[in-house]
Formats: C-alpha cells, sequence, structure tokens
C-alpha cells in the first residue's frame, strides 16, 4: 500500500507543530504542584516531633511533660490522623472517661 492510503500521524503531521522548546510550561503543569502541601506537611511533622521528644525528655528531667507531650501531639494532629487518635485517648484517659469506639 501507498502512503496515501494511510491517515496522517499526530507525530508527523503538520497540524500539530513542534512546541518551541524556550517555551515554559505554566504554573499548574510544574511536577511541584503539590509542593506546598508536602512542605508545610513535613514542617507541621518536624515541629511536633521535636516539641513531643521535649516532652518525653522532661519525664526524667525537670518540666512540664504533661504540658508540653499534648502540646506536641496537638501540633502533629492538625495534619496526622494517627496523632488525633493518641490525642483523644489521651484526653480521655486524662478526663477520667472510658474510651470509646
Amino acid at each position: 500500500m501507498k502512503d496515501a492510503d494511510y491517515p496522517p500521524s499526530p507525530l508527523t503531521s503538520d497540524s500539530n507543530p513542534e512546541p518551541d522548546r524556550h517555551e515554559r510550561p505554566p504554573a499548574s503543569k510544574t511536577t511541584l504542584q503539590g509542593a506546598p502541601k508536602v512542605l508545610y506537611r513535613a514542617f507541621v511533622f518536624v515541629a511536633g516531633m521535636t516539641v513531643l521528644l521535649v516532652g518525653v525528655v522532661m519525664i526524667v528531667s525537670p518540666g512540664p511533660a504533661i504540658i508540653v507531650i499534648p502540646l506536641g501531639l496537638a501540633i502533629l494532629a492538625t495534619e496526622f490522623v494517627w496523632a488525633k487518635v493518641l490525642l483523644k485517648r489521651i484526653k480521655q484517659r486524662i478526663s477520667g472517661n472510658p474510651p470509646g469506639p
């Protein structure tokens, strides 16, 4: 068969010209589209774990560990479900309510 019998390929068609190599893609199409959320979560994780670990150190050293540990968990609970569940259990234990489902 001749080339005229086949439909034109989109790769070689003149209707789809090659894009300019110096043209930048739109900002919404970059690979770092979710970077702000990831960076925020990483910051919350580092800050929360730092406060939590300082609270754990305060268990054996003088300091208000009873206040600092829940504070670290509260920071982590803003972004992580596991920390929210753990904070809820601690609140229930402190208030004397039995844990529920």
